[in-house]
């Protein structure tokens, strides 16, 4: 007999890139406003792994991530992604980014993140959205591919996930009772 088997709630993440610190903490408003509560959420960091940004939003730029407390349906995140996109849009200047936001969720085995520009190991998941495994857990780590970014290779954005991911397991044991 054929079943259909649906994961399990996952737990929303985004990472931001902004060089306003301004600008950040009104996203972080409106994102928790809509999303519901933030229950963890980074230092700051330097954000200097690439240029890629500098054009559009300066050199000196920064990085945070946070997540939520609430579980979401994996499939919930094209409307997440579009959501965030319109933020970036309300907070540009001149027609550029002032803030770059990356939602996404890990799960027991993954991180996922969600953009809109398609590449070879990224997949096509409705309106314009690509999502991506940046990286798998596997013997207490997470673990790259080719393709992850330079910055979510380092042990300093590892601890970050390692410390997220825990406080899934611990939600999804205190669901089950």
């Amino acid at each position: 007999m054929l079943k259909r088997i649906l994961p399990f709630p996952v737990k929303f993440i985004c990472g931001f890139i902004y060089s306003s610190e301004e600008n950040y903490l009104e996203t972080h408003k409106i994102l928790e406003r809509k999303f519901g509560k933030i229950d963890f959420e980074s230092a700051r960091f330097d954000f200097s792994f690439t240029h890629y940004y500098e054009k559009e939003m300066g050199s000196l730029l920064y990085r945070r991530f946070v997540s939520f407390e609430k579980l979401k349906d994996p499939s919930s995140f094209v409307q997440i992604k579009l959501f965030c996109i319109k933020l970036e849009k309300k907070f540009s200047k001149d027609n550029k980014r002032t803030i770059n936001i990356d939602p996404g969720y890990l799960n027991d085995a993954k991180l996922v993140l969600t953009t809109t520009k398609d590449y070879s190991h990224r997949i096509y998941v409705g309106k314009g959205i690509f999502e991506e495994v940046t990286s798998y857990y596997k013997d207490s780590n997470f673990q790259d591919f080719a393709t992850t970014y330079p910055d979510y290779k380092t042990p300093q954005y590892k601890e970050i996930f390692i410390s997220i991911r825990e406080k899934y397991r611990q939600q999804l044991k205190d669901n089950a009772k």
